[in-house]
């Protein structure tokens, strides 16, 4: 078992902006978070409806434990990527953790 943050970006007003700033500043940021096992992002696209979806971007880390997602958080990386987030993701984000099972 492993232990997951996925973090929910609410759609921004500037999405080119956002895009912009995720992928050259954050994502490197995130990416040097101590012990990370995994790190994938995905952007949601509309329903068969066309109807828009409800969050512009999902990432999605993982951690072997969730002491080792607190200290990852803890470390100068994870302050980094948590104050950072002012710099982009004004339309809000949510944040959610727990353990996470591999289905298939």
């Amino acid at each position: 078992m492993s232990y997951q943050l996925t973090v929910l970006y609410h759609h921004p007003a500037d999405a080119a902006a956002f895009d912009k700033h995720y992928d050259e500043v954050h994502t490197p940021i995130a990416g040097k978070l101590p012990d990370l096992r995994s790190f994938s992002v995905s952007r949601p696209q509309p329903g068969p409806d066309g109807a828009q979806p409800a969050y512009h971007l999902v990432a999605v880390l993982t951690w072997d434990s969730a002491e080792a997602m607190g200290a990852s958080m803890s470390s100068d990386a994870g302050k980094a990527a948590v104050a950072d987030l002012g710099n982009f993701a004004g339309a809000g984000v949510t944040m959610l953790t727990g353990p996470s099972d591999a289905v298939v």
